[in-house]
């Protein structure tokens, strides 16, 4: 499994993956030339820094690997990386006065991950500190990590069922969420005006609750009746959507209003930073 990441080092981003497979960090070579050589055209200082590195005979270029990474545009392509054993070689052939303190900023990154297996609960940490510092609401905060736990439970119970990370997953997550939302995640998207945007940081505090009752509904059918095949798990995924829909459905005859709404994250935050402004002190 894949994990594209955003770090930030130097006030700058560099595009990371973190392979579990492998248990390895692998960085956009671009990203990282952009950082350490400030050049206005760090893709044309690879181009040229490899056709040096090729005729010097170094196996540098050879080893180094392609992956998909999301560009400004918001889409995927195919980028240049490197793992940090491969970057800590290629650092060698930039000069640059923050080669020094980038070496030990991979090497910090590469530790927290380590650390973060180690202790789950370091994840949550970092992730709250994220949230806050983005202007989410502290109670919307606390929904959103208790999500994230439950989320992580589900994907157990499923690893567990001999299902598959990927294809077999999102499948699944469709029909969790169509079920009780009466949407697929795309489409549950499209409602929200979001494109690469996940959909879990969009959601308003009501959604977020009703879609936690789904996935641990879900956990809680599977583990009880232990569906042998992906099959099988696609009808316990609809069970455990329908138990959020009836609450969906009760909610929404008491309150006459809609739970699954086009707001998003921006607009709640946007709505957060006015009403401060209005009420200082509040």
């Amino acid at each position: 499994m894949e994990n594209n990441a955003i770090k930030i080092f130097d006030d700058r981003k560099v595009r990371t993956l973190w392979d579990e497979d492998q248990e390895k960090w692998y960085l956009s070579i671009v990203d990282v030339i952009a950082v350490l050589t400030d050049s206005p055209n760090p893709r044309k200082y690879w181009s040229v820094l490899k056709t040096r590195l090729k005729a010097e005979g170094s196996e540098l270029t050879t080893n180094c690997s392609q992956l998909k990474m999301q560009a400004t545009d918001g889409k995927f392509y195919l980028t240049d990386v490197a793992d940090t054993e491969q970057l800590f070689r290629l650092i060698q052939s930039i000069p640059s006065p923050k080669a020094e303190p980038f070496k030990l900023w991979m090497a910090q990154i590469a530790s927290e991950r380590i650390d973060e297996m180690q202790d789950p609960e370091l994840t949550i940490d970092r992730a709250l500190e994220q949230y806050m510092q983005l202007g989410y609401s502290e109670n919307w905060i606390n929904q959103r990590l208790k999500s994230i736990e439950i989320r992580k439970e589900l994907t157990d119970e499923w690893k567990q069922r001999g299902l598959k990370e990927g294809q077999q997953f999102a499948v699944l997550t469709d029909i969790i969420t169509n079920a009780w939302a009466g949407k697929t995640t795309k489409e549950y998207k499209i409602l929200k005006g979001l494109k690469k945007e996940n959909l879990r940081d969009n959601m308003t505090n009501t959604e977020l609750i009703l879609n936690m009752l789904a996935e641990a509904s879900t956990k809680d059918i599977s583990q009880a009746i232990k569906p042998k095949d992906f099959e099988e798990s696609k009808k316990v995924a609809k069970q455990g959507g329908n138990v959020a829909k009836v609450a969906l459905k009760e909610l929404e005859a008491k309150t006459g209003k809609k739970v699954v709404s086009p707001l998003n994250a921006k607009a709640i935050l946007l709505e957060n930073k006015t009403t401060k402004k209005l009420n200082p002190k509040k």
